[in-house]
């Protein structure tokens, strides 16, 4: 069984996962980003009679992440996310780079911190959670969607560094889920938005919200995929038809015209 550290296990499929993993018998650091959420982190996993470490661990905070590379890593599971929406046009710089410092920033800290005693040990593995977006990009979340470009661009160079010294990485793309996730990063569009002097109209966001699934079907997945041997695919997605969408994307984008 492994030592696993997953990100953002205060909620969504972080908080699943982290449970999961925790059910089947690996060590589980599961870290939320506020006290309230480790609390309630602690007492979830009492409730559901599992043992897990549940930790403080603001990414951007590099006290939060200090604490974090005290613990043994065998996993590292890079799962906390912020997503706002809004025309890239007009979408305030400041929530661009809070994004960036959330999403890619903090977790590049932490991969710094928690991967040199694995390398160390010749051994680990680096998992990445990216999403759809990370290939298939949206109107009005292409923020978001930058971010885990980045991601995807980090965890491919990632793994033609580390697995010649026994340290794997992986992907992890999941689909459209309703665990509040979407919905508030959705919401975060009215703080700043404004009718009167907005650039372009604000869009319906009821497609987007309104096919998400059922979040355990990632979490299974995740639950699979995090502690999975060698040989097991590179990039893991659900929904199941979601890998030929996005591969149909991609051949949209290289065929169209501008």
């Amino acid at each position: 069984m492994a030592d696993i550290l997953i990100t953002g296990a205060g909620s969504g499929l972080g908080r699943g996962a982290a449970l999961g993993l925790a059910r089947t018998g690996h060590h589980v650091i599961a870290a939320a980003q506020i006290w309230p959420q480790v609390r309630e982190l602690r007492a979830e996993a009492e409730r559901a009679g599992v043992a897990l470490d549940a930790i403080k661990l603001d990414v951007t905070d590099p006290a939060d992440r200090a604490a974090a590379a005290r613990h043994r890593v065998d996993i590292l599971v890079l799962n906390a996310g912020l997503q706002e929406a809004g025309a890239v046009v007009e979408i305030p710089m400041e929530r661009v780079r809070r994004s960036f410092d959330v999403n890619v920033f903090g977790h590049l800290h932490l991969t710094q911190d928690l991967v040199p005693p694995m390398l160390a040990r010749g051994a680990g593995k680096v998992v990445w959670v990216s999403s759809a977006v990370g290939v298939r990009t949206r109107p009005f979340i292409g923020v978001y969607a930058a971010t885990k470009h980045a991601i995807e661009a980090l965890a491919w160079a990632m793994k033609g560094e580390l697995e010649p010294r026994g340290v794997r990485v992986a992907v992890i793309n999941p689909g459209p889920y309703r665990t509040g996730y979407n919905d508030t990063g959705v919401e975060t569009m009215s703080q700043w938005w404004d009718e009167s002097t907005a650039l372009l109209p604000r869009p319906d966001f009821g497609d987007y919200l309104g096919h998400q699934r059922d979040p355990q079907e990632m979490i299974d997945e995740m639950v699979r995929a995090v502690p999975a041997d060698d040989g097991h695919p590179y990039r893991t997605t659900c929904p199941p038809s979601l890998r030929e969408q996005l591969r149909e994307f991609e051949s949209q984008v290289w065929d169209a015209t501008s």
